[in-house]
C-alpha cells in the first residue's frame, strides 16, 4: 500500500461512519488540529501512541498503523500552483505578501528565515455580523543565516545587527 492509498482509505472511513475533525483529533489527541489533520492526508508523522490511537479509531492493520508513524514525502503530488480554491488563496497570500513579509522579518531579526519545522500554527472562527471570519495564527523560529568560513570580526550567523 502507497501512503496515498492509506489517505484515500481514512478518507472513505471518516464518510462511512460520519466523523468529523474535531472529533478525530480528540480521539488521537496530542498535538495541534492541523498536525493530526495533516498527517491523516500524509503530510505529517503521527507518534507511536497517536498511530495506535488512529488504528483502533479507523479499524487500521499493523501495517497501516506503522505507515501513520513514518517520515512523510511533504507535499508529494501536490500541484503548484494550487488549483483548489481555498489553497490557492493561500499561494496567493504568499505571492502578493511574501516580499514584504521576508523584508519586514530580515529588518526585525536579519538575514535569516522563520521555519516551518519549529513552528506553531492556529486557526479559529471569528463571529462577525457581515460574515465569519478565518483567524490564522503562525509563528516560527527564526533560523539566521549562516556565514561559512567566519572568522575575525565577521558575524557567523545573520541576527540583526544593532
Amino acid at each position: 500500500m502507497k501512503r496515498a492509498d492509506l489517505t484515500e482509505k481514512l478518507l472513505d472511513i471518516k464518510r462511512e461512519k460520519a466523523f468529523t475533525w474535531q472529533h478525530i483529533c480528540e480521539q488521537i489527541g496530542g498535538m495541534s488540529p492541523v498536525m493530526i489533520v495533516g498527517a491523516l492526508l500524509g503530510n505529517h508523522k503521527l507518534t507511536k501512541p497517536q498511530a495506535a490511537a488512529a488504528a483502533k479509531l479507523f479499524g487500521l492493520t499493523k501495517s497501516e498503523q506503522a505507515m501513520l508513524n513514518e517520515v512523510p514525502n511533504r507535499g508529494e503530488g501536490a500541484a503548484m500552483p494550487p488549483t483548489d480554491p481555498l489553497i490557492y488563496r493561500f499561494y496567493e497570500l504568499v505571492l502578493v505578501n511574501g516580499p514584504a513579509w521576508k523584508e519586514l522579518i530580515q529588518e526585525e531579526f536579519g538575514d535569516g528565515i522563520m521555519s516551518a519545522i519549529d513552528f506553531d500554527m492556529t486557526m479559529e472562527r471569528l463571529p462577525d455580523p457581515k460574515g465569519d471570519r478565518v483567524k490564522i495564527a503562525m509563528s516560527g523560529k527564526f533560523l539566521p543565516f549562516k556565514y561559512y568560513g567566519a572568522s575575525g570580526n565577521a558575524q557567523a550567523y545573520g541576527y540583526k545587527e544593532e
